[in-house]
């Protein structure tokens, strides 16, 4: 008799997804995680005082009928979500140069408005946007596809037809002119990590309409995520262990049986669900030498996604005097989103005489129930301290060569790179945020060595394989592998990101099972709570000044 019926070894969107559907459906299931700390990429850890998410930044199908909300909800963790919503006249901000465009919640709305700065493309931008909506429809409705319906693909997925197997940088051109326009529509590739002519037109097409209604953040920050799952998880029966790393999944005649953890101890099971990237599943969990010649070739061939320098701050200032609220700001140098994109694929160094391309969100005003007080009256009598958060895409071939070192013991050449990188990306900020840099009372940088390690992810990548063309749909790894008993999810798998990681998870479980998606989600659950962020930080401002009148009178009698 197995030990267990579902292990899932990974605890991050995917994982924790397959693992609260599999106890939901009576399965005995356990997690196991090698980080001490629950989430993957959604984990919030605390830093010099504050506390940081480096993998959620804002979610998006969260409205009413939305792909994520009805995922949540059907689990079970709506009485333990809570999301803030971002500002919705632009939860998206393109600096293009010294222009902003904002992106507001609403597929028309965001028409209008780029329709009223580029008359003549009214046309195009429509056209661009449903186009756009018709391709995120139908990769939907290709998940419940069944075989003997796979001859009416032509009417079901014009679209993806058509599209499929060309570029964003294709379907952006063929439908606007004008190149500032483009680089908006181009926009918001930090989210698949690609330029323009290099992600798949599909994967663009799904990340820009996954955001059509807005995006939200979690209350209490991206741990929030695996805190809810792990409460599902443990209502109906399940397990998780954190500091428990997997050495390996055995096999037996070809089929996984279970897995052999660090410290020597097997643990038997039904099926194993794998959250772990796919390079590391394969060449360190399975074993190469168990590997046939097709998946070693497919793994030698695999393109990893883009890595990121990780700037985390906390900075005492005027944030609404300079700007900010709880949208997220892009800055591109120029219009050239395709160069800054290309670059993000390169070891670019400190050499650099500008980061062309940055990404920077305010945590604090995305969840304003997080609350640091400031100690200095620089930026007012009752002022708080914000936390930020400032990606650049880089290569990890910059980091290879320092792969083998410690955590804690690394060379100092490395040391001094950092250093050297962190203070470029504040000049880089000044320049967007003037005061910024002076403002700064804590800070700390990530490397693509820093996402090797507590990620997992293999050449430190952020969003799995590669999102190109080659890599994406029937092109990608499958959830089900040619190990009977083993399966697969994650960014690498049907989509990455919180939302196509999650689904992921779902559809491994679905597989592993043998039943269908809807059997795995409940109808009659507590729905997810939603508040606004903006109206919120407003409330606690209102309060603060209250508070503070006392003690400002008295200072100033």
């Amino acid at each position: 008799m197995h030990d267990l019926d579902v292990i899932v070894i990974g605890s991050g969107a995917g994982g924790l997804a397959a693992a609260v559907a599999a106890a939901r459906a009576g399965k005995r299931v356990a997690v196991f995680e090698k980080h001490y700390l629950p989430g993957g990429w959604c984990h919030t850890f605390p830093l010099g005082g504050y506390r940081y998410s480096p993998g959620v930044h804002y979610l998006g199908g969260l409205q009413e009928g939305g792909v994520l909300r009805r995922l949540y909800e059907g689990l079970g963790l709506g009485e333990d979500l809570s999301f803030y919503e971002l500002n919705p006249t632009g939860f998206d901000r393109i600096w293009i140069g010294d222009e902003r465009f904002d992106i507001p919640k609403g597929k028309d709305t965001f028409a209008d408005t780029l329709a009223a700065r580029f008359p003549a493309e009214r046309d195009g931008i429509r056209a661009y946007l449903d186009t756009v909506e018709r391709i995120d429809g139908q990769l939907r409705g290709l998940m419940s596809l069944k075989p003997h319906q796979l001859l009416t693909l032509p009417w079901r997925a014009r679209d993806i037809l058509r599209w499929g197997f060309r570029t964003a940088g294709s379907l952006i051109d063929a439908h606007v002119r004008d190149p500032k326009l483009r680089a908006v529509l181009a926009g918001q590739s930090g989210d698949h990590g690609l330029p323009p002519s290099m992600v798949s037109a599909p994967v663009h097409a799904a990340v820009a309409a996954h955001y059509f209604e807005g995006g939200w953040y979690p209350k209490g920050g991206g741990g929030a995520l695996p805190r809810a799952h792990i409460r599902a998880l443990r209502r109906h029966g399940g397990e998780i262990h954190v500091k428990t790393p997997i050495d390996r999944i055995l096999l037996e005649r070809g089929r996984a049986i279970g897995v052999r953890l660090g410290d020597g101890t097997e643990v038997r099971a039904d099926v194993v669900i794998c959250n772990a990237d796919p390079g590391v599943t394969f060449e360190r969990l399975v074993g190469r030498e168990n590997l046939g010649w097709r998946r070693r070739r497919a793994l030698d061939r695999t393109s990893w996604s883009v890595s990121a320098l990780s700037l985390f701050l906390a900075v005492d200032m005027d944030v609404d005097a300079a700007g900010l609220d709880s949208g997220n700001s892009w800055f591109y140098r120029d219009a050239d989103i395709e160069s800054i994109y290309r670059q993000g694929l390169t070891p670019w160094g400190p050499e650099l005489d500008e980061i062309p391309g940055m990404f920077l969100t305010t945590t604090t005003l995305k969840d304003p129930s997080k609350d640091y007080r400031s100690e200095s009256r620089r930026a007012g009598p009752h002022a708080a301290v914000h936390t930020m958060e400032a990606f650049a895409f880089v290569s990890w071939d910059a980091y290879r060569r320092w792969e083998e070192s410690a955590v804690g013991d690394r060379p100092d050449g490395y040391r001094e790179l950092k250093d050297k990188l962190e203070a470029k990306m504040l000049e880089g900020l000044e320049r967007r945020v003037p005061g910024i840099r002076d403002a700064v009372v804590f800070s700390a940088l990530g490397t693509p060595l820093t996402n090797l390690h507590y990620c997992a992810a293999t050449n430190g990548n952020l969003y799995g394989n590669a999102k190109i063309r080659s890599q994406v749909g029937p092109f990608s790894f499958q959830t089900a592998t040619e190990f009977p008993g083993l399966f697969l999810c994650g960014a690498s798998t049907l989509g990455h990101g919180v939302t196509g990681a999650a689904m992921s998870g779902l559809v491994a479980a679905r597989k592993a099972l043998g039943c269908r998606v809807r059997d795995l989600l409940g109808e009659d659950e507590a729905s997810i709570t939603l508040l606004d962020a903006e109206t919120e930080r407003r409330r606690i401002r209102a309060e603060r000044a209250v508070a503070a009148e006392p003690a400002l009178a008295a200072a100033t009698a």
